[in-house]
């Protein structure tokens, strides 16, 4: 834990120590602590509290909401099929927002004291503590602030009709997202699709981590170019 002669104490709160490791952190931040335990961030109890989430919250808070999108944009006058493609439109463009916000925003290369620091807390302690049941899934306040500006480009883009469903459909594909990344995480399948999903991701954490940034699908980091290398064993 020591880097450029500073140590990171596991033991006190970890936001505003890590900026201190400079150069160093993104070496340190991608050297995973594998626990289920929750790491404590900040000294004040409320801010602390703002870091955890539990996985539930997200569909619990976000579906009844893009319900109510749909909703209005039926009372607009919406056709269903129209609707229905408009709901698709979101879906799609949720998961390039998906991948690109993890390549090009999460995976950001930080450089300096408060840099390292706003890194850390977005997605650093993530591939520091990858199995933090309590930081998997983006706190639904955080996800409101982000939603203001989303709305406002997508109301002048869109038809009226149409604006509320289309934010409805991305909200959707992101409470699929959240979901499905906290299950890649602590969920055990065997086999399938998800379980091919899951090694894909684990894969991104402890051998890859330039590569493969989709969750839900490779989708996106086949069109990019950046998938994983196969295994040895599967090459002919």
């Amino acid at each position: 834990m020591v880097a450029q002669g500073f140590t990171v104490d596991l033991n006190k709160p970890l936001v505003f120590q890590v900026g201190h490791l400079g150069d160093s952190y993104e070496e340190w931040v991608h050297q995973p602590i594998i626990s289920k335990g929750s790491p404590r961030f900040f000294e004040n109890d409320i801010l602390e509290l703002l870091t955890r989430t539990v996985w539930w919250a997200i569909p619990s808070v976000w579906l009844p909401i893009v319900g109510w999108l749909i909703w209005t944009s039926l009372k607009r006058g919406g056709g269903i099929s129209e609707l229905f493609l408009t709901l698709l439109g979101g879906i799609f463009l949720w998961t390039f927002l998906e991948y690109s916000l993890h390549r090009f925003v999460f995976h950001m290369k930080p450089s300096g004291y408060w840099a390292n620091t706003l890194h850390y807390l977005i997605h650093g302690c993530h591939h520091k503590h990858p199995m933090d049941g309590l930081r998997l899934v983006f706190p639904p306040a955080a996800t409101a602030i982000l939603l203001l500006p989303l709305w406002s480009v997508v109301k002048l883009l869109l038809p009226f009709t149409y604006a509320p469903a289309f934010l409805g459909g991305g909200l959707l594909s992101y409470i699929i997202y959240d979901c499905t990344h906290y299950y890649l995480h602590h969920g055990k399948p065997f086999k399938g699709i998800s379980h091919s999903l899951k090694r894909y991701h684990m894969d991104h954490h402890f051998k890859f981590q330039d590569k493969g940034y989709g969750i839900t699908s490779k989708f996106w980091d086949i069109i990019f170019g950046t998938l994983p290398p196969e295994p040895a064993n599967k090459i002919k």
